[in-house]
C-alpha cells in the first residue's frame, strides 16, 4: 500500500511567466484567466514521443507543445467546480447510498473521461489522447487502492454509513488540491533539468519495492487511529466529542467549541491524501509531461471515487493481488522514467512508447484481477471441503 510511503519533498522552482498564444480550441470573445497551473512552464521534450503535434496548442517552450490553453484551463476548472458543487448538493442530506445510485453515478463519471479522450483525439491528435488514457488508467488503478485505505479509515473511526459519502467527498477535494500543488511543483522540477526524471523514477521504484514487500508479507492491513500524528496533533489543540452530530464538523459542548469525530476522520483522510499525491503525480508524469493532461487524468480519476467506493465496497477486499499489480506498474513507470533520463545522456538507450505502456498496464491489471478471482475460488473450495 502506498499509504505508508515516506513523503519525499521536492524543491519548488519558480519559472518565469510564459506568454501563451491565442488558443484556437474554444473561440470566445472573453478570455478566461489562466489558473495557477500556468506556472507549469517550459518542460523538456515529451518523454514518450507523442505521435502527433497538438493543433491549436500553446507553446510552453521550444520543442514542446501543451494543449493547456488559458481557455481550456478555464473551462476545465469551471466544469470541475460545477461537478464538485453538484456532489455537495447530493450529499447535503446524509443518506445510505444504494447500489443502483452508486452504479449510475459511477457510469456517469466513467463516461466523462471517455468523452474527453475522444475530444482530445479529434482536436489534438492520437498522441495526446493515448497519453491521457494511459495516465487515466494509472491514476484510476491507484485510486482504487486509495479507496481500500479510505474503507479502513472509515471503519476505524466508526463513521456511520449515511455520513461516509460526505467524508469521501472532503477527501476527494483535499486530494484534488494536493494533486494540483504537486503537479505545479513537478512541472517546476522538470523545468530545472532532466535529472528530475531520475528523481521521479527513483521515487516510483522505491515505492514499488515497498508495496510489493508489504504485499508478499501477507500481513492484514489495519489503521491505528491513535498512532496517527495528525490525529494526535488535532486532539492536542481541540477537544473532540464522543458522538457524531450528523454532518456537523464543529459543535458547542460544555460552553466551548469541540470537533466531532467526523472532522477527525476528514483530517485523517487529508493526511493520507498527501502520501497518495507523492505516489500518483510522479507516476502520471512518467506517462506525459503536459501539466494539463496530468491534471485532467488526476481530476477524472478522483471525481468518481465517492460513488465507486459504494460499488466496490464488497469487492475491494477480494482484490487480494491488487497491490502486487500496482507495485509492478509503479516499478515499470519508474524504469521508464530512468530510461528516458538515460536516453537524454546516451541516445542509444531505448525509450518506452506510450502505446506499449498502456498495453503493459492493462495486461498487469487484468492478470492480478484474474489471479485474485482464482485465489478466492480456491479458498472457497478449500473452506467448503473442511
Amino acid at each position: 500500500m502506498p499509504v505508508m510511503s515516506a513523503v519525499l519533498s521536492m524543491p519548488a522552482v519558480h519559472p518565469p511567466p510564459v506568454a501563451f498564444p491565442a488558443a484556437t480550441v474554444f473561440e470566445t470573445s472573453t478570455a478566461l484567466p489562466a489558473p495557477v497551473f500556468e506556472a507549469s512552464a517550459a518542460l523538456p521534450a515529451a518523454a514518450l514521443g507523442a505521435s502527433s503535434e497538438p493543433s491549436g496548442a500553446g507553446a510552453l517552450s521550444a520543442g514542446l507543445q501543451t494543449i493547456g490553453s488559458p481557455q481550456l484551463w478555464g473551462i476545465s476548472v469551471a466544469v470541475l467546480v460545477l461537478l464538485l458543487a453538484l456532489d455537495f448538493v447530493l450529499t447535503r442530506r446524509p443518506h445510505e447510498v444504494r447500489m443502483r445510485e452508486a452504479v449510475a453515478w459511477s457510469v456517469f463519471y466513467l463516461a466523462l473521461p471517455l468523452l474527453f479522450g475522444v475530444y482530445l483525439w479529434m482536436a489534438f491528435g492520437s498522441g495526446q489522447a493515448v497519453e491521457f488514457f494511459t495516465g487515466y488508467v494509472v491514476e484510476k488503478s491507484l485510486s482504487v487502492d486509495n479507496l481500500f485505505v479510505f474503507m479502513l479509515l472509515l471503519a476505524a473511526f466508526a463513521v456511520p454509513t449515511a455520513l461516509a459519502q460526505r467524508v469521501l467527498l472532503y477527501g476527494i477535494i483535499g486530494a484534488l488540491v494536493l494533486r494540483a500543488i504537486f503537479i505545479a511543483l513537478g512541472a517546476a522540477v522538470l523545468q530545472s533539468g532532466t535529472w528530475a526524471f531520475l528523481l521521479f523514477g527513483a521515487i516510483l521504484i522505491f515505492t514499488a519495492v515497498k508495496i510489493i514487500r508489504e504485499a508478499l508479507s501477507d500481513e492484514e492491513q489495519h489503521v491505528d487511529v491513535s498512532s496517527m500524528r495528525t490525529v494526535r496533533l488535532v486532539r492536542r489543540f481541540m477537544p473532540v466529542t464522543d458522538d457524531y452530530h450528523g454532518s456537523r464538523l464543529v459543535v458547542h459542548e460544555n460552553g466551548r467549541r469541540a470537533l466531532t469525530p467526523l472532522a477527525l476522520a476528514i483530517v485523517a483522510v487529508f493526511a493520507t491524501d498527501i502520501v497518495f499525491a507523492v505516489d500518483s503525480v510522479p507516476a502520471v508524469y512518467g506517462v506525459t509531461e503536459d501539466p494539463f493532461i496530468v491534471f485532467a487524468t488526476n481530476a477524472f480519476a478522483l471525481l468518481g471515487l465517492r460513488a465507486l467506493y459504494f460499488v466496490l465496497l464488497g469487492v475491494l477486499a477480494k482484490l487480494r493481488h491488487l497491490n502486487h499489480g500496482l507495485g509492478v506498474i509503479l516499478a515499470f513507470i519508474g524504469v521508464k522514467l530512468v530510461l528516458h533520463w538515460a536516453h537524454g545522456v546516451w541516445t542509444w538507450v531505448p525509450e518506452v512508447p506510450t502505446p506499449l505502456s498502456l498495453g503493459v498496464i492493462v495486461v498487469v491489471l487484468a492478470v492480478v484481477t484474474l489471479t485474485s478471482v482464482h485465489a478466492n475460488r480456491r479458498d472457497a473450495r478449500a473452506a467448503a471441503s473442511q
